[in-house]
């Protein structure tokens, strides 16, 4: 079994539980800020998404020192254009109240970053105010549209994360907001980065791209911005930070 196919397993039994004890019932957005346009009208420097997140599969323990509102806020000033939070317990640490809490300390976009596997997941993502929702091509499959549309009915935009061309076939058919490269392989949990520069090529201009794991500095948003894509996202090199507001506008501007 690989970390993936473990780490959905895990999720779908979690939101079995979720369902029962909180059944869905009609949800109002709190008014959806967008991630899209948020990075088309930057005009500042690179377009970067700060993530927040306490551990990973591949890293373990990143971050022990987890003040949520204050990271928000550190990535704010930094020149961030939107903020991604994960929310998933078991392998990342994550809790849905940091998400809400994030976008009620700041104003920028804010995307909830799970395994959504259940349009319940949807439906959860806008009560607590998610303002995107991240959506893996290789999870959902011939389900992508689907969950797109709910999405969009919801109020949220869509990030799509795929990480060859076949899942970026099905993912240009699904005509999501965003559209992510992945440069880690969910099998194996490497990083490519060139995985940007060979996807990035093939996708229509119209799609607003972000090139997603293992960047690290500005070198790294130089090369990946370099193949066209539209902004990164940035999680393990921000959270490891002494400073994290100067790591962000380190990657956003040069600066530190």
């Amino acid at each position: 079994m690989t970390v993936l196919s473990e780490i959905v397993e895990n999720v779908r039994s979690r939101v079995e539980r979720e369902k029962k004890e909180n059944p869905k019932e009609e949800v109002e957005h709190p008014g959806a800020r967008s991630l899209k346009k948020s990075i088309e009208s930057n005009s500042s420097g690179a377009s970067v998404i700060a993530e927040l997140k306490r551990a990973s599969p591949s890293a373990g323990e990143i971050r022990s020192d987890f003040p949520v509102s204050e990271l928000a806020e550190s990535v704010a000033r930094g020149g961030a254009v939107g903020i991604s939070v994960l929310t998933e317990p078991e392998w990342f640490e994550g809790r849905k109240e940091f998400l809400t809490e994030v976008r009620e300390e700041v104003d920028l976009p804010v995307l909830r970053k799970d395994f959504i596997v259940d349009e319940y997941q949807l439906y959860q993502s806008a009560e607590i105010g998610a303002d995107a929702v991240l959506l893996i091509a290789e999870v959902l499959g011939s389900k992508l549209p689907k969950f797109v549309s709910e999405a969009r009915d919801l109020g949220m935009e869509s990030l799509v994360e795929v990480s060859n061309k076949d899942q970026a076939n099905i993912a240009c058919f699904a005509e999501p907001d965003l559209l992510g490269i992945n440069n880690r392989d969910l099998k194996t949990m490497e990083i490519d980065i060139s995985r940007t520069e060979e996807i990035q090529e093939y996708l229509p201009e119209e799609f607003v791209s972000i090139s997603e794991s293992g960047i690290e500095s500005r070198q790294d948003v130089d090369r990946v911005l370099g193949t066209g894509v539209d902004a990164v996202l940035v999680g393990t090199a921000v959270m490891e930070a002494e400073d994290v507001e100067s790591k962000v506008r380190e990657l956003a501007s040069g600066g530190s």
